[in-house]
């Protein structure tokens, strides 16, 4: 009895900080596509290319893989407390947002503002996901996938806020940059759990360990093979929508963010299937079905374009289902094969790496569909998962695969 009284308040404060970290991640990655949600109403009232539409995304990647990189050598996210890590990032990315609203939305200085927001960001997501690591006790699937679930609500927040006509493009910088500035008042309330450890010096070495080690690199280019595919079909199926919408002579200018926020949003009942999948069959089974089945859909949707719109909007849930279900189990990978006082670091890695791959899909996509069209586009991005899949088979002959899910490959 004794001992389950002073278990209960253990048990309270996990689940309490688990959704203060969910929260805190969906509130400040509202920033993130910001930019991507906002241009459709900027292109209104400015001219604007579609190769500068890709570069609004693509410079706060930039910004996010130099800041993620800086992290990583430095080792941050494993020596310093998260949650000021977190706060500190989340109100520069607020303030970065906020700024938008007094320069010109297409030009130089947005473009700066948001490189910044993407340096800012690089303190936010794999410190989450090292927070909400830290209080895992035979479920790090399920929780990993939790916190993805709230990157992908968080991610497609901003589309959300396009569907009514009163919502323009400065409605949508200032209500993401008040999310994140909330955030970083929330985050301060946040316990760290009992895996926790903080590493005591500086060490130039454990950056070295993401690739040097077999296993841990495998999980590495799994990961690359997802990324290759995810970020550009987040930044470009809004686009998809309203241009198939067009082709097709439907004129409902709401239609297209709307079903834009339902694709990227339904990823987070993909995550949280995927970890609890994970957790009970294993982490390289749930990856390499995930992507076969995304790739699947990446090589369909684009062959829709000016198609039945329900038909289309049928595959591309599937696909942002699918595209997100293994995000979080490349990530539990290097928990479980890293030592605890170096995740943090190794996290920041693999998530850096990602993303600076990401920089090549979204820029080249607008270039190969301006002159091949859409389905050469998506199709091209299936390429990511037939990588991943024989990257994640490889881990799973491992030896070290064992680690994983308690022995569940």
């Amino acid at each position: 009895m004794a001992l389950q009284q002073a278990t209960l308040p253990m048990v309270r404060g996990r689940t309490r900080s688990i959704r203060l970290i969910l929260l805190c991640q969906v509130l400040t990655l509202a920033v993130w596509f910001a930019s991507t949600a906002a241009l459709p109403s900027i292109a209104t009232v400015e001219s604007i290319s579609e190769t500068q539409m890709a570069l609004m995304t693509s410079v706060l990647q930039v910004g996010f893989v130099v800041g993620a990189l800086l992290s990583a050598c430095l080792n941050v996210a494993d020596r310093f407390d998260p949650r000021n890590l977190f706060a500190a990032s989340s109100a520069a990315a607020a303030v970065t947002t906020a700024a938008l609203l007094v320069v010109s939305p297409v030009g130089t200085e947005a473009l700066i503002l948001r490189a910044l927001t993407g340096v800012a960001l690089a303190g936010i997501y794999p410190v989450g996901m090292r927070m909400v690591a830290s209080w895992a006790t035979n479920d790090l699937g399920k929780l990993v996938g939790l916190l993805v679930g709230a990157l992908t609500i968080g991610s497609a927040l901003p589309h959300l806020f396009t569907i009514g006509e009163a919502w323009d493009w400065k409605l949508v910088y200032a209500v993401s940059s008040i999310a994140a500035l909330s955030a970083a008042g929330l985050v301060k309330l946040v316990k760290l759990g009992p895996a926790f450890k903080r590493a005591q010096a500086f060490d130039p070495n454990v950056a070295k360990a993401a690739w040097l080690q077999r296993p841990v690199r495998l999980a590495n280019l799994g990961y690359l093979g997802h990324m290759w595919e995810l970020y550009a079909m987040w930044a470009w199926i809004g686009l998809f929508f309203r241009a198939s919408l067009d082709a097709r002579g439907v004129d409902q200018p709401g239609l297209a963010p709307a079903a834009t926020f339902v694709v990227i949003a339904a990823g987070a009942l993909g995550a949280m299937i995927g970890g609890r999948l994970a957790d009970r069959y294993g982490r390289t089974a749930v990856t390499i079905y995930s992507m076969a089945i995304s790739g699947a859909c990446a090589l369909t949707v684009g062959w829709l374009f000016g198609g039945h719109p329900l038909l289309i909007l049928i595959v591309a849930v599937i696909w942002g289902i699918s595209i997100i279900a293994d995000s979080a189990q490349f990530s539990a990978c290097v928990v479980e094969l890293s030592p605890p006082e170096s995740v943090g670091t190794m996290l920041t890695i693999q998530i850096c790496m990602g993303f600076a791959l990401t920089l090549v899909t979204i820029q080249s996509m607008g270039f190969v569909v301006n002159h091949l069209g859409w389905g050469i586009g998506f199709s091209m991005l299936a390429l990511g998962p037939l990588f991943g899949c024989v990257a994640m088979w490889l881990l799973r002959r491992d030896p070290a695969s064992s680690l994983l899910a308690g022995g569940r490959k």
